[in-house]
């Protein structure tokens, strides 16, 4: 009985073993099964730019775990911990950059169970001193509307490739801007002029502060066109990309301090002006969606306030926005909202106008599209076909100017086109370079008396083509003449 007693009790320990092994199968160290628990609460910390501590709670059934940030400015109170709950304290130093930054946190227990946790960090928004230097608003020789300047400017010539060249103000081949151009200009039936002007590469990169030389510098040349009753329309142009490139959200931050530092001490420097004088906050800023069409407008609101803040004249100044990429079609189906100004009835839009690209500025064969030597409708060559424009000619001007008029000039936003041109092809020769010249004419023409037309002001573009810029004389009148009818003159 004994003998039959131990044979059911060994068949009874060999099954038992055999179901146990079988209920809780060994885990390989290769694998996690659901039973493990490992958790981190929360699941991610945020903290404001200066920095700070927050505790961290990490739960485990393992044997241990360990952690490690990839960040050093992100740091943890120790690394490792075999117990079955425990607290670090994670730690972030004050963010000295204009960006918000994002540290990652792996945790692991028993070599393979991870986990990322996130620790993100607020931008430094305090970038710059303030330059603001706010004085008492001054309505004195203010008192015109933005609508209302825009049917007193009948047409536009940019300086081009002067205050905004890199290296100075000669440095892209042009002579100092003088009285005696000014002059020139206003003698030969412009009465505005746009100054494109660079302002980075004359500021301390660490401060933005501008050099008060360049500062009166500038503002010597606006008086230069005030003197002679002439609007001028002053910006930031491309001024090395800072801005132009840079309508992201990883820039925002840091762009929207600079727009400020800079535009506090332009706004100052030329507050006592009067309404002759407008100010436009950007050049061609680059966007192409409706995310970076919200940061360009956090730059213009930059804009708006800086000035605004300023007091004196600039409390009432007229002030321009760009579209995006000053494109009509961009800003047609882009720029549905414009930014925020306290003071009624004192802003304006701007584009530019450059259109079709092919016969205006572009200087080879491209696989999309050839260059093109002749535009409109009368001036397309027999000989040369494949040279004729083929899109882009009065139809499309029509089309595009009469989409700004819907869109802002009927709205009461005025628009001003800040720039359009078409480069000479002058290595055409005979009757080639006659019928070029001739329908490059009849281009500015068309475009002038269309801006017109549709309630949008021209400014053309010269970078130094059209006047001797040293002896005061017409190098381009055929150019001249038909801006100037263009103009109804």
């Amino acid at each position: 009985m004994k003998k039959l007693l131990s044979i059911v009790i060994l068949i009874f320990l060999i099954f038992y073993t055999f179901s146990s092994c079988k209920d809780k199968q060994v885990t390989s160290p290769d694998q996690v099964t659901p039973d493990q628990i490992f958790t981190i609460a929360p699941d991610s910390l945020k903290f404001e730019e200066a920095g700070g501590t927050s505790t961290v709670t990490v739960t485990m059934n393992g044997s241990a775990w360990s952690v490690l940030s990839d960040q050093t400015w992100c740091t943890v109170s120790f690394n490792t911990s075999s117990k079955a709950s425990d607290q670090i304290v994670v730690t972030t130093i004050p963010n000295a950059v204009a960006s918000q930054r994002t540290a990652k946190l792996t945790f692991i227990m028993d070599s393979k169970k991870v986990i990322i946790f996130k620790v993100i960090q607020a931008p430094k928004t305090g970038l710059y001193q303030s330059y603001k230097d706010s004085i008492a608003p001054n309505a004195t020789g203010m008192g015109s509307t933005a609508v209302e300047i825009a049917k007193n400017i009948k047409l536009g010539l940019n300086i081009g490739n002067t205050l905004e060249a890199t290296g100075g103000e000669t440095g892209w081949g042009n002579p100092m801007i003088t009285k005696d151009l000014i002059r020139t200009v206003k003698l030969n039936g412009f009465n505005a002029i746009r100054l494109p002007c660079d302002w980075d590469q004359y500021a301390d990169q660490t401060t933005a502060k501008i050099s008060t030389t360049w500062l009166n510098r500038v503002k010597q040349v606006v008086q230069y066109c005030v003197d002679n009753d002439l609007y001028v329309v002053l910006n930031i142009h491309w001024d090395g990309g800072w801005l132009e490139n840079n309508c992201t959200v990883a820039k925002q931050v840091a762009n929207n301090a600079k727009q400020k530092a800079y535009w506090e001490q332009i706004a100052a420097t030329m507050r006592d002006f009067d309404e002759h004088v407008l100010f436009a906050s950007a050049n061609e800023p680059n966007v192409e969606d409706a995310t970076q069409m919200s940061v360009l407008l956090s730059y213009h609101q930059t804009f708006i306030n800086a000035v605004r803040a300023s007091g004196g004249k600039n409390a009432y100044r007229v002030l321009i926005v760009q579209g995006p990429s000053t494109d009509i079609e961009k800003t047609n189906k882009l720029m549905t909202l414009l930014p925020t100004d306290k003071v009624p009835n004192k802003m304006m839009a701007e584009v530019h106008y450059y259109t079709p690209w092919n016969f205006c500025g572009m200087t080879k064969d491209e696989t999309w599209g050839n260059m093109a030597y002749y535009w409109g409708a009368n001036y397309h060559s027999t000989t040369d076909a494949t040279r004729n424009s083929a899109w882009g000619e009065e139809a499309t001007v029509d089309t595009y100017f009469g989409l700004m008029k819907q869109q802002f000039v009927d709205k009461g936003i005025p628009v001003i086109i800040g720039e359009f041109g078409a480069i000479r092809r002058d290595e055409l020769t005979g009757d080639a370079l006659k019928l070029h010249l001739a329908s490059r004419a009849y281009y500015f023409k068309y475009v002038t008396k269309q801006a017109i037309a549709h309630g949008l002001m021209p400014f053309f573009w010269d970078t130094g083509g059209l006047f001797d810029r040293s002896k005061y004389t017409v190098l381009d009148q055929q150019t001249l003449d038909a801006l100037k009818q263009g103009a109804g003159e």
